[in-house]
């Protein structure tokens, strides 16, 4: 079709707009049939592309022209869940004016994610069970532990030993971990749960600084 002046009109975007909502559609498709696989036997031993494909009712290929990879999968279905489990929420913890109760606020954020999702168990499998995306979950959780470094250094204000610190740090890096949550979870609610950590994160940070304990106990 032209215009009056004999060049051709311009394709209407609408099909690329078309195209590209229904790529997100598969997409989105494809990581829920994923997480549901998680939930359903709390493993990846049988994650595969074609197990993915099959109960999303695509092919093969459409999952890994999405995806590029099981790895590539699985961490978009661990971006979903981190996302619906409120880990966005930590983006705004650095800018409390009250490091300490920006650390409540962490260890809360955590507990509250490591009970939302069955699958996040099938997740964490993978740190033991399957190398490649076991890796890409370490380098998720050392951002937790960057994060609790942060919040540490605010809180000592360089009253600590730099090794007093990295104690501290390592210590609540544990006990926010997700083995840390499901080993305290089967006789407590998630809030207790949750009191309990940070307790025990504040005891971290104050044993790294003796004498500022001291002098609060006076």
């Amino acid at each position: 079709m032209r215009q009056d002046d004999g060049r051709a009109m311009p394709k209407r975007s609408y099909v690329s707009s078309v195209r590209a909502s229904a790529a997100a559609e598969t997409r989105e498709r494809i990581i829920a049939a994923g997480a549901r696989l998680l939930r359903k036997d709390a493993s990846i031993a049988n994650f595969s592309l074609d197990v993915v494909a099959k109960a999303a009712g695509v092919t093969r290929l459409t999952v890994y022209n999405q995806f590029g990879s099981r790895r590539g999968l699985l961490e978009a279905v661990f971006d979903d869940i981190a996302r619906q489990g409120g880990l966005f929420e930590l983006a705004d913890v650095m800018a409390l004016p009250d490091p300490r109760a920006a650390l409540d606020r962490v260890v809360a954020i955590f507990c509250t994610f490591w009970a939302h999702d069955p699958a996040i168990g099938g997740l964490n499998q993978a740190i033991a069970t399957d190398p490649e995306f076991g890796n890409a979950l370490v380098a998720r959780n050392e951002r937790r532990r960057e994060l609790v470094t942060g919040l540490v250094t605010r809180i000592t204000e360089s009253r600590a030993a730099k090794r007093a610190v990295q104690d501290a740090v390592d210590l609540i890096f544990v006990l926010t971990s997700y083995p840390t949550f499901t080993a305290l979870s089967p006789q407590r609610s998630t809030e207790e749960v949750c009191r309990l950590l940070q307790t025990a994160c504040h005891a971290a940070v104050d044993a790294s600084m003796p004498d500022a304990r001291a002098g609060r106990k006076t």
